[in-house]
């Protein structure tokens, strides 16, 4: 008896789903919790540039990077928030370890669809990690407040972006404290190495007690 030849490229059905480095199948249209792993959202991240890798310096500003700045601005501008939002400051960006950093006018020529696949992995990613699938509005608009800080001194000082442009498309930058300013302004890109591991530390110490 002949055994059945396998299914053509053309008769395979399409791919949706990635193998993780942990050896993890995350399905793209139906993520689950469980096959979320934080050293492969630190491993992604580490290595995804900001702003197209358009910055200067030895290595692109990864979003790892971008992501340990936002919970240390958010905290700043919220002392008395708990791990828990701090924890999701750190994760607000997580999916693009899967689908990467678009920027933003890429974001909006692709329109809702793309914004509800990356939501519907954040929440994903949310549960995992003991945090509510959709944060509390006040949260989340204290978290992106703190990313368009960073956009900001990310955009004057790596990205080519002059003060009044960056003015126009992030706003005024709220005050933070003066160390911290000093920070974002003195902003230089890690290897990925050293910003994959930056991540994991605070990751693990914003979890240590949960």
């Amino acid at each position: 008896m002949s055994k059945s030849a396998p299914p053509s490229d053309a008769e395979a059905p399409p791919r949706a789903w990635q193998r993780m480095l942990s050896g993890r199948r995350l399905d793209l249209l139906n993520p689950a919790p469980a096959d979320v792993a934080i050293e492969d959202i630190a491993h992604g991240l580490a290595r995804v540039a900001r702003w197209n890798g358009q910055t200067r310096g030895a290595h692109a500003l990864s979003v790892a990077q971008h992501v340990l700045l936002v919970e240390e601005i958010a905290f700043a501008l919220n002392p008395d928030w708990p791990d828990a939002w701090r924890l999701a400051a750190l994760l607000h960006d997580a999916p693009e370890y899967v689908i990467g950093d678009l920027i933003s006018p890429f974001k909006t020529a692709i329109g809702l669809d793309y914004k509800a696949f990356e939501m519907k992995l954040l929440e994903a990613i949310h549960v995992r990690f003991g945090l509510p699938p959709r944060l509390p509005d006040e949260i989340s608009m204290e978290i992106k407040r703190a990313d368009r800080i960073a956009a900001f001194y990310e955009a004057t000082g790596l990205a080519g972006f002059s003060r009044d442009e960056a003015l126009i498309y992030f706003g005024t930058p709220s005050e933070t404290n003066f160390t911290l300013m000093q920070q974002l302004v003195a902003l230089v890109p890690l290897p990925a190495a050293d910003a994959q591991r930056l991540f994991l530390k605070r990751f693990s110490a914003l979890t240590a007690i949960r």
